[in-house]
């Protein structure tokens, strides 16, 4: 059974088809997953980018400043501005790393293949979410 869902990851529209009912992945299934991921991807370094010119302009900022975090009553807006900038690029190279392992994951045929219990992912999970392991049961399951 054949199943066409769009949706959409940021500002990508696709569709993905539904095959889980066979083992192999013919190409043009291979194809689409993999063009969703580097959508995903191609943003992701975007973002990182972007981010990581933001924190060269805090560094930039603060080492041409006498600011003291410490007594200066901006300091502790500062010094959580920088922790919360460096938490979000953290989390922005993590996801990365999450969408070249589903890349990885598309290329040996396991991208569709629940990680815990070995049972299909559905192409509306792999579709909303491009770096999905486990299939909605067991992320369920692992919520409770």
């Amino acid at each position: 059974m054949t199943t066409g869902i769009s949706s959409s990851y940021g500002s990508l529209c696709f569709v993905v088809e539904d095959h889980t009912e066979s083992a192999e992945n013919a190409p043009a299934q291979r194809k689409a997953a993999t063009e969703l991921i580097n959508e995903a991807r191609a943003g992701n370094v975007r973002l990182i980018e972007s981010l990581e010119r933001l924190w060269d302009g805090i560094v930039e900022a603060s080492a041409v400043s006498n600011v003291d975090d410490e007594h200066d009553p901006e300091g502790a807006t500062v010094a959580f501005e920088r922790a919360q900038l460096r938490d979000v690029l953290k989390q922005a190279r993590a996801d990365l790393e999450d969408l070249d392992r589903a890349a990885q994951r598309v290329s040996t045929g396991e991208y569709w293949v629940c990680e815990r219990c070995g049972g299909p992912i559905s192409a509306a999970r792999l579709a909303a979410r491009p770096t999905a392991t486990v299939c909605i049961a067991c992320a369920n399951k692992a919520t409770r």
